[in-house]
C-alpha cells in the first residue's frame, strides 16, 4: 500500500508510514496525538473496550458499528485480517506488535509482539498458524503466540504485500524488483520473478491472472505459471492506493499527479473490463477513495473507504448515491487498514489511534461460513474437595487432605525405635544386557533391550520364564507384562522378522540362521509386503505354479506374469530370499486393488494400524479372481508377440476355475411364492457363525463340519426386489454347490471379540472330547514304526511320510478345532454333506463310486497379534513331494512355517492350533487327495528369441538417428557361455530411513526403494564386440524423488514417454529380454551385478555371473570402483561428470579380458602381486582418479583400449 501525500492530518508522521515512530514515545499515549481523542472514551484495565453509551441496534442489511476496541493506545494499526479458519480478528501495529479478538464481542484471545522495531504490513492466517509480513520479515506464530518459524529478507528488501497461492506456497512483493515465491513446507524461496515496474504494493489473484498494483500506479496482469506480464493498465498518473478484482471487473482507486502541489486523491475510480482488457466509464464517488474493496452478496457492490471514515456503497457500472455513505467514528483519527470477513458479513478498520471498528450489518454475525472450534487456554481452577463414598472399601482417605494444625504426632509418624530403614533390593541386570554388554575401562556399555518401561521399576519381580520356546528375549508388549500376559506367549519363530542393515547392506546379514531348508524366503521391506505369506501359498500349489510359468500375455501389468517372474526365481533359488518388489509395483497400479483398500500407505504398514487379518482375507479372493480373469482372457495369441500359444490356461476356461472354482445355485423366494435362481461360480467360500442368543449365556458346542457346511449351504433373509410383487419385499436366499472343487478356499471371518470367543470355545470343547477319550482307551504298546528312509534337514524329528502313521496325544490337540481332514460329498437326496474323516484312514470303493472325496488341510495363514509390532502374518504350509523332490532330492511331505524370510519346519499339530489370544485363523486351504494328477505339471518356458528383435519405443520424439544400440540379427542370438556385458542404472523412489545411534553410528532401519531406469547389454565376442544390443530406458509410473543424475546420467524428463528422447520401454519388455538370456545360458560381465539384479528383480546363478568387483578383490580389503580399475589397469578416464552405463559395461568387459590375460600369463601369483600393487598405489591416492596422466610410470602397467573399433559408436 502506498501511504505517499495522505492527508495533511498525517504530517506528524513520516511520509511514508513503514517508517518508525520517534523513539522518545512512551508506548501508552503519544504525545503527538490530539487530547480530545480519549474524549468520551472509558478504557476498560482488562479489555481495553470502548464502552457505547447507548445499547447498539443493528438493522438487518445495513452495515453499522457492532464493537470498537483499544489495542494499544496512540500505536496507529497498520494491518487488520479476519481469520479464514476460525471466529477471530488480528490486527497488527506500528510497533510491531499483534493482538487478536474472539467473535464478535471482540474479547482479546492473544497478545505478542511480532517483530521489536518494524511496522506489520500484511496479516494472513493459515490452518496451523498465522503469517506476519514486516518489513525485512516473514514470521509465522500460533494463533497462541508461539513462534513458528522466521525467514529474514535480503538485503535490502521492503516487502508491502503477500499472497498465498496454494495451500503451501506464497508470494511476497515490495519495493524492489522482483516478486518471491516462498513454499512453506521448507520455508525456502524457490523461485524469484523480476517484474518490469518495480514497487509490487498489493497482489491479487483470480483463476486466470496474478494483479499486481504498482506504486507508479500501474496495474499488471502476470501468467499464473510463468509470472510473465500478460496485460498493462495505466490506472492513475500518480500512485495507486488500492484495488479489487470481482468476476470480469477491475476496480482501482489512486493518486492523480497535480504538478508541483503532488499527488491528490482522484475521486474517480478505474474500473476495467477483463474480457475486453479495456477501461470502461470511471466511477465517481462522494468519498477521497483510500481503500476499496467488493463486497458481493446479492450484487457485485463495491465498499470505498475514505482516510477520514467515510465509506460508500456503490456498483461498479452504476452511479454512486450520496444516501450511500456512512460514517466510521474514529474521534479524530484516521482510518490505516480495512478488511472484509470471507462471510461478507463484517467489515474491520484499524485507526491511527491504536483502535479497531467491527460494522456488521446483521446482529448475529460470523466471519466466516464454516469457521472450525478455537481453542482457549483452560481456566486456573482450584480443585474442589472430592466427594467421598465411605461405603467404597478400596477408596483412599487422602483425597482430602489434613492440615497438620496440631503439634501431636500422627498414628502413621512411628518412633525412630520402631522403625529400620530397609531399602528396596536392586534388581538384577538383565542377562541380554550382560551378554552384549562391551566394557570400556570401567564402564560397561550395551543396547537397551526394552524389557521394562524407562525410568520404572515393577514393585514385584517375577522370576516367570516361559519354557515355550527359546524365543523369549524380548518382551512382546511396551506396557509390561502383567497388563497383557498373553503377548508374552507369541514365540520368537512367530514374531515379525527384521533385516538389519550394514554397511554393506544385506551381504553380512545372516538369513541362513533364519532359514535351514533350501525353500526361498521373501524380503518385507517393501510396500504391501503383507501378502508375502499368500504368495507363498499359491506357490506351494503346484498347478498354480505351472500355471503361472505357462502364462505370458501382452499386458505391461499383469499380475499372473509378474506372479510367473516370482515362482522361476522361487525355483532357482537355494535358500536365499527373494524380493517380490515386480509383482508388488505391478499390484500398485491394478485399480480394483485400490479400490478394495488393499495398497497400504508406509505409515499403516510400520505403525500397525492396517487390520491384518481382515486385509489378507481381501487379498486372498482379490488374487483368485484376478488370476481368475488373467488367465482365461483372449487378447490374440496368448504368448509373447505372437509367439505360439502356451497348451495350459490358454482356453476359455481357467486353470484358476478348474482348481478352484465351484458352480454355485443361488436361489431367491419371496414370500409372494415367485422363486428366481441363477448359477454363478465362486473360488472361495467365507465362514458364517450362528447368531448368539442374548438369553443363552453359555455358546454351544458345534462341529467344524456342521459349520463349514452352513456357511457353504448359505441360507439367510434379506429384504430384494420382487419382479413380480415390483417392490421390494422379505426374501429368504439360499445357496448350494452343484460340484466339489479341488482346492477349497475359506476365509474363516473371526474379525472380532465375538467370533474369536466363538472360535476358543469350540476349541476347548474339542480337546475336553478329546482328553475323555484318551482317559477312557489307556494307550496300548505299539510295534515300533518302519524307519523311514529320508531324513528332515538339521536333525529334525522324522519327516512324515504318505502312510506313515502319527501318534498324536491329546495334549497336542489343545487349541485345535479344525480338523486335518474332511470327508465332502453330494448327493441327490442329501445334498452336500461334510464330516471329520481319520487322517491316514482311505475311502471305500463304495463310497468312492458315492462320489465322496477326501479333503487334507494343506494351508492355514493365521494373524499374529503383537502389540511391540503391530502384528504380522504368517503361513503355515503342507509342502508337497514335488517340491522336496526338486530342492532337496527326497520324497517326502512336511509342514513349514513360513513368516517372510523365515521358514521352519513345524508339526501337523502346529499348523492347525489357534490360540486366538495371539494367533487368529485367517485363511484355511483344504486339498482334494491327490487332486493334482489330472492337471498338466509340464512348464513350458513362454519366453522365446522373439523378445530380443528390434521393437517400437513408447517415448513420441524419439528417432532412429539416436539410436544408442543395435538391435540382435537372428545370426547372432546368443549361445550357452557367451558373453555379455551388463550395466544397469537405478533412480530413487524413496529415501532411506536411518537412525544415530549414540555413540555415532548410522544404523539403517528401512533402505531407500531403488528403481531400475536404464539397463545396457553389449556383445562380448564377434566382429560387433562391445557393440550395444540393448539400451532400454524403462517408463515408470511412480513417483521418481531422486533421480541421482551425478551417478545415473538419468535426467528428469528421461523416463517421460511425451517428453524422452531415449529408446523407452516398459520394465515388463527388458526383463523378458533378460530372463531369455538368462534361460540361454550366456554369462554376465559387470561390475557390482549383484546390486543390479537385485533392484530388476532377477535370479541368475552364481555360474553366470562375472563380477569385476570381486575379480580385483583380496580378502578383507576394501571394493574397488569401476573407475579406478579402469585408469589403472586401462588407462581410460572414465564417469566424469555421471555415469554412462554403455561405458561402464564396455569396459567391464575390458577389464574381464585384463584379467584372463593376467591369468593366462603368471596364474594366480601373478594376479595376486598385481592385485597388491593395485592397493598400494589406491591408498598413495587415497582411491581417487589423478585428473591427468603423470606418467610417473607407478603401478602395473596400463594397457590401451581393447575395443578401439567401437568406441565411437
Amino acid at each position: 500500500m502506498n501511504f505517499d501525500s495522505l492527508d495533511a492530518g498525517m504530517g506528524e508522521y513520516s511520509s511514508s508510514l513503514h517508517g518508525t515512530l520517534d523513539a522518545g514515545l512512551e508506548p501508552t499515549l503519544d504525545p503527538h496525538l490530539n487530547p480530545t481523542l480519549l474524549q468520551g472514551v472509558e478504557l476498560d484495565p482488562d479489555a481495553l473496550t470502548v464502552t457505547v453509551p447507548e445499547p447498539v441496534h443493528l438493522m438487518e442489511g445495513m452495515f453499522s458499528e457492532l464493537h470498537t476496541v483499544v489495542s494499544e493506545v496512540g500505536i496507529p494499526v497498520t494491518a487488520t485480517h479476519f481469520d479464514l479458519q476460525e471466529e477471530m480478528l488480528w490486527m497488527g501495529n506500528h510497533r510491531g506488535h499483534a493482538t487478536s479478538f474472539f467473535g464478535p464481542t471482540m474479547g482479546r484471545y492473544s497478545s505478542f509482539q511480532v517483530h521489536a522495531t518494524d511496522d506489520i504490513r500484511h496479516i494472513q492466517s493459515l490452518e496451523t498458524g498465522v503469517l506476519f509480513l514486516s518489513k525485512g520479515n516473514l514470521k509465522c506464530y500460533t494463533r497462541g503466540g508461539l513462534v513458528m518459524f522466521d525467514y529474514p529478507m535480503e538485503e535490502g528488501a521492503d516487502m508491502h504485500s503477500l499472497l498465498m497461492t496454494d495451500n503451501n506456497t506464497l508470494l511476497m512483493g515490495g519495493l524492489q524488483n522482483y516478486v518471491a515465491e516462498v513454499d512453506l513446507n521448507t520455508v525456502q524461496e524457490t523461485q524469484k520473478f523480476t517484474v518490469e515496474v518495480p514497487g509490487v504494493a498489493i497482489i491479487r489473484q483470480t483463476s486466470r491472472f496474478f494483479f499486481c498494483g504498482h506504486t507508479s500506479g500501474k496495474i499488471t496482469l502476470r501468467d499464473l505459471r510463468t509470472f510473465k506480464m500478460e496485460q498493462e493498465f495505466d490506472a492513475f498518473s500518480g500512485s495507486l492506493s488500492d484495488f479489487d478484482v470481482h468476476g470480469n471487473l477491475l476496480a482501482a482507486c489512486g493518486f492523480s499527479s497535480r504538478g508541483l502541489n503532488g499527488l491528490a486523491c482522484d475521486r474517480f475510480l478505474m474500473v476495467y473490463d477483463l474480457r475486453m482488457m479495456r477501461a470502461v466509464t470511471p466511477l465517481q464517488v462522494h468519498v477521497d477513495p483510500l481503500f476499496l474493496h467488493f463486497i458481493p452478496t446479492y450484487t457485485s457492490r463495491l465498499a470505498i473507504i475514505s482516510q477520514t471514515g467515510q465509506c460508500q456503497f456503490c456498483e461498479p457500472t452504476g452511479l454512486a448515491n450520496v444516501a450511500d455513505i456512512f460514517h466510521v467514528n474514529t474521534v479524530g483519527q484516521l482510518l490505516m487498514s480495512f478488511d472484509v470477513s470471507s462471510s461478507k458479513q463484517a467489515l474491520a478498520f484499524g485507526d491511527s489511534g491504536g483502535c479497531v471498528h467491527l460494522w456488521s450489518d446483521a446482529p448475529e454475525v460470523s466471519f466466516n461460513d464454516y469457521s472450525r472450534e478455537t481453542e482457549f487456554a483452560l481456566p486456573c481452577i482450584v480443585d474442589t474437595l472430592p466427594q467421598l463414598d465411605w461405603n467404597h472399601d478400596l477408596l483412599p482417605l487422602s483425597l482430602i487432605p489434613m492440615p497438620l494444625t496440631s503439634t501431636e504426632p500422627l498414628l502413621s509418624d512411628w518412633p525412630t525405635a520402631l522403625a529400620t530403614s530397609s531399602p528396596r533390593r536392586a534388581p538384577p541386570v538383565d542377562p541380554e544386557i550382560l551378554r552384549t554388554m562391551k566394557t570400556v575401562g570401567f564402564i560397561g556399555y550395551a543396547a537397551n533391550p526394552r524389557t521394562r518401561p524407562r525410568n520404572q521399576v515393577p514393585y514385584k519381580i517375577k522370576d516367570v520364564e516361559l519354557d515355550y520356546d527359546n524365543y523369549n528375549q524380548v518382551p512382546e508388549s511396551p506396557i509390561g507384562r502383567d497388563e497383557e500376559p498373553h503377548l508374552y506367549m507369541v514365540p520368537k519363530k512367530y514374531r515379525k522378522v527384521t533385516i538389519k542393515y550394514s554397511k554393506l547392506g544385506l551381504e553380512d546379514f545372516d538369513f541362513k540362521h533364519y532359514n535351514r531348508t533350501l525353500f526361498a524366503g521373501l524380503e518385507p521391506h517393501i510396500p504391501n509386503a503383507y501378502c508375502n505369506c499368500m504368495i507363498q501359498v499359491l506357490y506351494f500349489l503346484e498347478p498354480i505354479r505351472c500355471l503361472v510359468q505357462n502364462h505370458l500375455c501382452q499386458k505391461e501389468f499383469c499380475l499372473a506374469c509378474e506372479l510367473g517372474f516370482l515362482f522361476h526365481m522361487l525355483d532357482l533359488s537355494r535358500g536365499d530370499p527373494c524380493q517380490a518388489s515386480n509383482f508388488l509395483r505391478a499390484f500398485r497400479t491394478i485399480p480394483e486393488a485400490s479400490a478394495l483398500g488393499l495398497i497400504l500407505a508406509d505409515s499403516d504398514e510400520q505403525t500397525g494400524k492396517a487390520r491384518l487379518g481382515r486385509l489378507i482375507q481381501s487379498w486372498n479372493r482379490f488374487i483368485l479372481t484376478q488370476l481368475h480373469q488373467e488367465t482365461q482372457e483372449q487378447e490374440g495369441p496368448q504368448a509373447y508377440r505372437g509367439a505360439s500359444s502356451s497348451s495350459l490356461g490358454s482356453s476359455g476356461e481357467s486353470a484358476i476355475g478348474k482348481l478352484f472354482g465351484c458352480e454355485v445355485e443361488n436361489s431367491s423366494l419371496c414370500r409372494c411364492g415367485k422363486e428366481t435362481v441363477r448359477s454363478t461360480l465362486t473360488l472361495l467360500f467365507t465362514m458364517h457363525y450362528p447368531e448368539q442368543n442374548s438369553q443363552e449365556k453359555v455358546i454351544k458346542e458345534y462341529d467344524f463340519a456342521e459349520i463349514l457346511k452352513k456357511s457353504i449351504c448359505l441360507e439367510q433373509s434379506t429384504q430384494a426386489w420382487c419382479e413380480n410383487c415390483e417392490k421390494y419385499q422379505p426374501t429368504v436366499q439360499t445357496r448350494n454347490i452343484r460340484c466339489l472343487p479341488d482346492v477349497l478356499v475359506i476365509n474363516c471371518e473371526v474379525n472380532s471379540a465375538k467370533e474369536a470367543e466363538f472360535w476358543k470355545v469350540q476349541a476347548e470343547y474339542a480337546f475336553n472330547k478329546a482328553m475323555q477319550k484318551e482317559a477312557r482307551e489307556p494307550t496300548k504298546p505299539k510295534e515300533p514304526p518302519p524307519m523311514p528312509t529320508e531324513w528332515c534337514l538339521d536333525g529334525e524329528e522324522l519327516c512324515s511320510m504318505e502312510g506313515f502313521p502319527f501318534d498324536t496325544r491329546a495334549e497336542d490337540l489343545r487349541h485345535v478345532w479344525i480338523p486335518l481332514t474332511l470327508k465332502m460329498s453330494i448327493s441327490k437326496s442329501q445334498g452336500l454333506e461334510i464330516s471329520s474323516w481319520p487322517e491316514g484312514e482311505e475311502l471305500s470303493a463304495a463310497e468312492e463310486a458315492e462320489g465322496a472325496s477326501l479333503y487334507d488341510l494343506v494351508v492355514t495363514v493365521p494373524h499374529v497379534l503383537d502389540a511391540r509390532t503391530g502384528g504380522n502374518l504368517v503361513a503355515h504350509i503342507k509342502v508337497g513331494e514335488t517340491y522336496h523332490q526338486r530342492k532337496e532330492g527326497v520324497t517326502h511331505q512336511q509342514w513349514y512355517l513360513f513368516n517372510d524370510f523365515l521358514i521352519e519346519p513345524i508339526d501337523k499339530a502346529e499348523a492347525a492350533q489357534f490360540d486366538v489370544s495371539w494367533k487368529v485363523p485367517a485363511i484355511l486351504y483344504y486339498a482334494k487327495r491327490n487332486y493334482h494328477t489330472k492337471y498338466d505339471l509340464r512348464i513350458k518356458n513362454p519366453i522365446d528369441a522373439s523378445v530380443l528383435l528390434t521393437e517400437a519405443s513408447l517415448a513420441r520424439k524419439q528417432r532412429k538417428s539416436h539410436a544408442t544400440f543395435i538391435p540382435l540379427m537372428v545370426s547372432e542370438m546368443p549361445q550357452a557361455g557367451d558373453l555379455v556385458g551388463l550395466d544397469a542404472e537405478f533412480v530413487t523412489l524413496n529415501q532411506e530411513e536411518a537412525e544415530l545411534r549414540s555413540d555415532g553410528t548410522k544404523s539403517t532401519i528401512k533402505p531407500s526403494q531403488m528403481s531400475v531406469a536404464r539397463i545396457t547389454c553389449v556383445r562380448g565376442q564377434g566382429p560387433n564386440e562391445g557393440v550395444p544390443f540393448i539400451d532400454d530406458y524403462i517408463s515408470t509410473q511412480e513417483q521418481v524423488v531422486d533421480y541421482l543424475t551425478q551417478y545415473s546420467g538419468i535426467k528428469p524428463g528421461d523416463l517421460d514417454a511425451k517428453i524422452s528422447s531415449k529408446h523407452l520401454t516398459t520394465l515388463k519388455s527388458t526383463y523378458l529380454k533378460l530372463r531369455f538370456l538368462i534361460d540361454t545360458g550366456v554369462r554376465f560381465v559387470g561390475h557390482g551385478l549383484q546390486k543390479d539384479f537385485r533392484v530388476i528383480n532377477l535370479l541368475v546363478l552364481k555360474d553366470q555371473v562375472v563380477d569385476t568387483v570381486y575379480l580385483f578383490h583380496l580378502p578383507r580389503k576394501r571394493m574397488i570402483s569401476l573407475r579406478f580399475l579402469a585408469w589403472y589397469f586401462l588407462d581410460l578416464n572414465i564417469q566424469g561428470e555421471t555415469h554412462d552405463s554403455i561405458e561402464d559395461a564396455r569396459t567391464a568387459l575390458q577389464l574381464y579380458r585384463k584379467y584372463l590375460e593376467l591369468s593366462r600369463g603368471g596364474g594366480n601369483d601373478e594376479v595376486r602381486k598385481v592385485l597388491k600393487g593395485l592397493y598400494e598405489k589406491g591408498r598413495q591416492l587415497d582411491w581417487k582418479v589423478p585428473d591427468s596422466d603423470t606418467g610417473d610410470g607407478q603401478g602395473s602397467p596400463k594397457s590401451a583400449a581393447v575395443f578401439p573399433s567401437v568406441m565411437g559408436l
